[in-house]
């Protein structure tokens, strides 16, 4: 397992060196310059030279990537263009924002798809299953920007119920100190149970938003595993020594279609971790997504290339956790 493990780990060397090259060309190809937006647009020419000069823009691609790839191996990210903060401590100030929704909005999608898509398989071709799918396929198609606003609409400003946008209130946030960063986490401890309902209060529209398209995923793919488990000669058995319904469902059959379950959430949870620029915007939660996005509009070349490469690399290490899950559901698997 060892072995396994840190061979996967040098795996991840090659990758990141094509996801650098990879974001490194497309950033250059968009058109737009860094100094003109810093400067505006009635900068002179040799204003925009002598910044383009000083931020090094004006050496050659193949200098600067290779320059980029040389911070990085010594474990720096630069700094913005724009506000010149590290990027490094940008991450880290951001990044539980955007573990914390993404958490939550994977939760939702574990405790409501998982059991929507058993009850599915075990009630095939019952108008149940049928809602299920069609339920499934509508919040696949459902596009993340379309019901973000549909929910702000409703449950912000018609009902008044949640606040629209933001990770905390201000009335809240006025004294309230963070510890590691995880809100949830940080009002708990410091014992501050109002500010630990504003806390769940923001989360709710943009968790269920990001939330829809894993559910719905998840949904699918416990129908699809358990209806191709069910199928199996050791359930027919299980059954016929009169065994409890629920023990063949749970323990047997929903156990061995677990594989493909795991791998979805990784997938999804790894998605969700980069994919969640559109919710963040429209709910202007402070995270990795709204910050690349402001860093692609900016031409803010060090924060959408280090963003970048901290949702590539999360995404792997995901991938790797769902890997060693594989050995501990099923003891056959072995890593050699």
């Amino acid at each position: 397992m060892a072995l396994y493990i840190a061979r996967r780990l040098l795996n991840l060397v090659p990758v990141l060196l094509g996801i650098t090259l990879l974001v490194f060309v497309l950033l250059h190809l968009i058109p737009g310059d860094p100094a003109l937006v810093i400067l505006g647009e009635r900068a002179t020419p040799e204003q925009v030279e002598a910044l383009r000069e000083q931020l090094g823009l004006n050496r050659p691609l193949l200098l600067q990537y290779f320059s980029f790839l040389g911070d990085i191996f010594r474990l720096d990210l630069g700094k913005s263009i724009i506000s010149g903060v590290p990027i490094a401590q940008e991450i880290q100030t951001r990044w539980p924002a955007t573990f914390e929704l993404s958490l939550v909005a994977m939760l939702i999608a574990l405790i409501l798809g998982i059991p929507v898509g058993v009850l599915a398989a075990v009630r095939k071709n019952s108008l149940w299953d049928n809602l299920t799918m069609s339920g499934s396929l509508l919040g696949v198609s459902l596009p993340v920007y379309w019901l973000g606003l549909l929910l702000i609409y409703l449950f912000a400003v018609n009902l008044h119920w949640l606040p629209p946008s933001g990770r905390i209130s201000i009335d809240a946030g006025l004294n309230f100190r963070p510890i590691t960063g995880f809100y949830l986490i940080d009002t708990l401890l410091r014992l501050d149970i109002k500010a630990f309902q504003d806390v769940v209060a923001h989360l709710i529209l943009p968790a269920l938003t990001l939330a829809t398209i894993p559910l719905a995923i998840l949904a699918r793919i416990t129908r699809s595993g358990m209806l191709e488990v069910l199928s199996q000669d050791y359930i027919r058995t299980a059954r016929a020594k009169g065994v409890l319904e629920r023990w063949v469902i749970f323990r047997h059959a929903l156990k061995n279609a677990m594989l493909p379950i795991v791998t979805i959430i990784g997938l999804q949870f790894g998605k969700l971790l980069g994919g969640a620029i559109l919710t963040e915007t429209i709910f202007s939660w402070p995270g990795i997504g709204s910050w690349v996005y402001e860093g692609i509009l900016a031409r803010d070349y060090p924060v959408v290339q280090g963003g970048v490469i901290f949702v590539a690399m999360a995404f792997v290490m995901i991938n790797l956790l769902v890997d060693v899950c594989y050995g501990l559901l099923d003891p056959r698997i072995q890593y050699k």
